[in-house]
């Protein structure tokens, strides 16, 4: 047992949590880390668990800096299309007005060089450089599990400047440019911008880059970067008067085309290995296609023909492709087990009854605009960075800790006979499904708010078997001042600092900020009613409730991070979780950040000197 120093009335909670910990610990280490498996994503979830009893996912031990992926992805010679870097200034949104319905500005802008700069500006960019020493290395206004940036972007659309072509591109950041892969007569392939439509576009992701740090664990990381992506885009497009919304009834496949997944990097030549390898292996290098938006203006509603896209899609096999891309690392290690997974999740088309609709775009309730920093939603997206460390000192005041809560649900501001659940409020909206993502906070520095365990029930239909599956002495009370339609519950009172710290591999930034918590969903059932095609989608869901407390914490002038570093199985013993239920997805912490003054920081787009082409410490975040 740990040494408490805390007075009588929190000794409850920190001795019953921390008991529960110490359980887990005596427990053997097949009970604690192999619960029973069905599928083979249940199979890769518990095999990457982090366990205090069993030890670390399996990883590469050390750094190989030699063979650091290079973060940016280009292909040569490329047609480019420039896009203004910084762009030119549209009127600036107050943030909190970005979240009100319908989003500002009132008259969507039209398609061009310049709103296709302002989007990828405020959502995918480079927004600054750091420099410590001799190491140099890029942030984006997305962020990414260990800075290391598996995700890429492409674009769909009809090129600004020359009407009725068709021209599919790849983003690339550092430059801030369009590469062109392909091109077209747009009359040849109407279903893929249907009526009413802006633009598609399309992540993918580079396992490699991740799993160079992270070994086999990655594949989580990788899908929380894609849904911090898909809320960075939702945000960027709502300043545009653009709505965004999942194509998710596109099969991987078809994803396949749009991205240009067989004109990049080489299949592996002998199928998928079934055991680690180290040495080359180019094919590691290529896109795993993940998934497509639709934007177009906010309130409209294009319809969208999947088997008509999904045809279209294949069509663009047969054009002409342009530019090979570039290696980004001269030795590989292939965590095999990373990419029979993936093949396993992919979503091979719509789901029975799947089609594209459009929630009607509710409010964000808003306690005060006044708890807010004044800053346009275009600074907060660009300001946003990962703290490294928390001063433990800063205390949030209750209603901004209410705000942020509010902020986090998915439905937004609900009528007293409605629940909490479909995605309807920015940026939650860009999902098709409703949530199935809850958080478990633990509260450390809130005035007026007693220090313990909480929880945020995100999807209310889930209320009754969250109940049953967690403790049965929890309180499930509301906590005082509670705005009405905030389904926001205390769990237990008490200090909880120590147990946030060991769960979340016993790293202190999960108590020295002024709450942490962990994403918990609804998981067994969810891979069994609608398929392991959910799995990576679960994480999504965890990336864009994680975009949302970054942006927050920004804009009331402290800051966040992701942790993707936990003890799965110590949480779930703390919230009394048994099986595969629920489970523990991505930790969070939000407080005032320590600054290291040893570090230089310049905006972007100032173009840092970089010879190497690529970050220099992929590792800082």
């Amino acid at each position: 047992m740990l040494l408490l120093r805390h007075h009588p009335a929190s000794l409850r909670c920190h001795v019953r949590l921390d008991s529960a910990i110490h359980r887990l610990a005596m427990s053997t280490a097949a009970s604690a880390s192999a619960p029973p498996a069905s599928s083979a994503a249940s199979d890769y979830h518990c095999r990457t668990k982090h366990s205090l009893t069993a030890g670390y996912a399996r990883g590469p031990g050390r750094l190989d800096w030699a063979n650091q992926p290079n973060p940016f992805l280009r292909f040569s010679p490329p047609s480019q299309i420039p896009l203004p870097n910084p762009p030119p200034v549209i009127a600036g949104i107050p943030y909190p007005s970005l979240f009100h319905s319908p989003p500002p500005p009132p008259s969507p802008q039209p398609l061009s060089v310049n709103s296709l700069s302002a989007l990828l500006f405020h959502s995918l960019a480079l927004s600054a450089w750091k420099s410590a020493g001799v190491s140099t290395w890029s942030l984006r206004v997305n962020p990414s599990s260990g800075n290391l940036h598996p995700t890429e972007a492409h674009l769909l659309f009809e090129h600004p400047r020359d009407p009725g072509r068709l021209v599919v591109s790849h983003y690339a950041p550092r430059d801030h440019l369009l590469e062109v892969r392909s091109a077209a007569p747009l009359a040849d392939f109407p279903a893929l911008l249907p009526p009413l439509a802006t633009a598609v576009l399309a992540l993918s992701s580079i396992f490699w880059r991740e799993s160079w740090k992270y070994g086999e664990r990655a594949l989580r990381y990788c899908n929380h970067d894609v849904g911090h992506a898909l809320a960075a885009v939702a945000v960027a497009a709502a300043a545009l008067g653009w709505d965004v919304r999942l194509l998710d009834g596109l099969s991987d496949e078809d994803l396949g085309y749009l991205v240009g997944v067989e004109k990049g990097a080489p299949p592996p030549p002998d199928g998928l290995p079934d055991k680690m390898v180290r040495g080359k292996a180019p094919w590691v290098e290529r896109q795993h296609p993940d998934c497509a938006v639709l934007l177009f203006p906010a309130g409209s509603e294009p319809k969208v023909d999947y088997g008509a896209m999904s045809a279209a899609l294949r069509g663009l096999d047969r054009l002409e492709w342009v530019g090979k891309a570039n290696a980004l690392s001269k030795d590989h290690v292939v965590w095999d087990v990373i990419y029979h997974t993936a093949e396993a999740v992919k979503k091979h088309g719509p789901a029975p009854g799947e089609s594209f609709s459009v929630n009607p775009w509710r409010r964000n309730t808003v306690l005060s605009d006044g708890l807010y920093k004044e800053l346009t939603a275009q600074e907060v997206v660009r300001r946003r960075r990962s703290a490294v460390d928390m001063d433990g000192v800063h205390v949030m005041g209750r209603d901004t800790f209410y705000q942020i809560m509010l902020h986090c649900l998915p439905s937004g501001d609900v009528s007293p006979e409605e629940l909490q659940g479909p995605p309807s409020a920015l940026p939650f909206r860009v999902l098709p499904w409703d949530a199935e993502v809850h958080a478990a906070l633990f509260v450390h520095r809130v005035s007026e708010l007693p220090k313990g365990l909480y929880f945020l029930v995100r999807n209310e239909e889930h209320f009754d078997m969250l109940r049953r599956a967690m403790r049965q002495d929890f309180e499930w009370e509301r906590p005082e001042g509670c705005p009405d339609g905030l389904p926001l519950y205390r769990l237990m009172k008490g200090d909880c600092q120590q147990i946030a710290m060991q769960i979340s591999c016993f790293q202190d930034i999960a108590s020295h900020g002024c709450f942490s918590l962990g994403m918990i969903s609804r998981f067994e059932l969810v891979l069994h009613e609608k398929g392991e095609w959910m799995y990576p989608r679960l994480f999504w869901e965890t990336g864009v409730l994680g975009q949302v407390l970054y942006l927050e914490a920004h804009a009331v002038g402290i800051s966040a991070t992701g942790i993707g570093c936990y003890f799965d199985d110590a949480v779930h013993e703390v919230l009394g979780l048994k099986d595969l239920e629920f489970q523990s997805l991505y930790h969070f912490t939000v407080g005032a950040p320590v600054l290291d003054k040893r570090i230089m920081t310049v905006a972007a787009p100032f173009p840092w000197p970089d010879p190497a082409g690529g970050d220099m410490a992929g590792s800082r975040c």
